[in-house]
């Protein structure tokens, strides 16, 4: 006979909002677009600010783009992304394969490419990029500051 669990149950509301969500999308040019999509769902059920989701997408945009162009795997590898709401903070992060670390440079006006480190630093209130601690490949990451959105509704 099986012995009864100590302790009381622990409660999970059925409505509960997770505040931590992670995507492994496969490395395949497609999965920009599908992050983008996924976060601004995620926003919404976290009721981000609009401003705060459309600067979270683009900068998630241009991360999920460096990692697809740039992470040393064959294509259908995956990138990881990461977002997590604790407080006013929202913190994106991406995780791929390659080991180099990132660093903003400065784009020619004829450029195609080159300006999204750029963009994060410009856009975002904090970002850095750091090996992972237990395997190949680093996260780059980003935080926006935001307001709960009921907590600015009563403030007009």
């Amino acid at each position: 006979m099986p012995t009864p669990p100590t302790g009381p149950a622990p409660h999970h509301s059925p409505n509960a909002v997770p505040q931590d969500i992670e995507w492994r999308l496969p490395r395949h040019a497609r999965s920009m677009g599908r992050a983008r999509n996924l976060l601004r769902e995620q926003a919404t059920s976290w009721k981000l600010p609009d401003e705060v989701t459309e600067t979270a997408v683009l900068l998630l945009s241009e991360l999920m783009t460096n990692a697809y162009r740039h992470a040393k795997v064959s294509p259908g590898r995956e990138i990881w992304a990461r977002c997590l709401v604790a407080g006013d903070r929202l913190r994106v992060a991406v995780t791929d394969a390659n080991d180099t670390l990132p660093m903003p440079r400065e784009a020619r006006p004829d450029d195609e490419a080159g300006r999204g480190l750029t963009l994060v630093t410009a856009l975002a209130d904090a970002w850095g990029a750091d090996p992972r601690p237990h395997g190949i490949g680093k996260t780059v990451w980003f935080e926006l500051s935001h307001k709960p959105a009921d907590a600015s509704e009563g403030r007009r």
